[in-house]
């Protein structure tokens, strides 16, 4: 018996509450992604509040980490957050003594927000133990399953609009 469309609709409502089990290696990936995401923004969430951070502070001090000096407008752009957002976190950031805004030598209209070295290296040791764990389940890996992973990455990074803000 074919499904109708009232069962269809159902079904459709079920899936936002429990996500279905996957068919194909695709849904395999995007699952474990996911998960991934979750665990990762959990892990950084508990960073941040050990350190009297908020998660979005956290986000920008990585956004700076990854991608250098930026101004306001790029660290909008590259996280999504309004300028207001900005200002805000970066105030923050700023009063706790992770970041300077200094005036931009190529605006003078503008800033650049950098990073203070020796708070930043305060927060170091909360990330040595995944990443040195992480190091040691990539050297597992095949080399080229690894350039598979970057390629993936560097393709999904390349297709969001926020990250456009930041190209390598």
């Amino acid at each position: 018996m074919a499904p109708t469309r009232k069962s269809k609709r159902r079904a459709g409502k079920a899936d936002l509450v429990r996500v279905p089990a996957p068919v194909t290696l695709a849904d395999h990936v995007v699952l474990e992604i996911r998960k991934f995401i979750a665990a990762a923004i959990f892990f950084n969430a508990q960073a941040a509040e050990k350190t009297g951070l908020g998660l979005t502070d956290m986000q920008v001090i990585h956004m700076l980490q990854l991608y250098g000096p930026s101004t306001p407008g790029n660290l909008g752009a590259g996280t999504g957050l309004s300028s207001g957002g900005v200002t805000v976190a970066l105030d923050r950031l700023e009063r706790a003594g992770y970041v300077r805004r200094e005036p931009n030598p190529q605006d003078r209209r503008s800033l650049v927000v950098t990073l203070v070295p020796p708070a930043v290296a305060k927060l170091a040791g909360l990330y040595e133990g995944v990443e040195a764990e992480t190091r040691r389940l990539l050297a597992t890996l095949p080399r080229r399953d690894l350039e598979a992973v970057i390629r993936f990455f560097k393709t999904m990074r390349a297709n969001r609009a926020g990250d456009r803000a930041h190209p390598e």
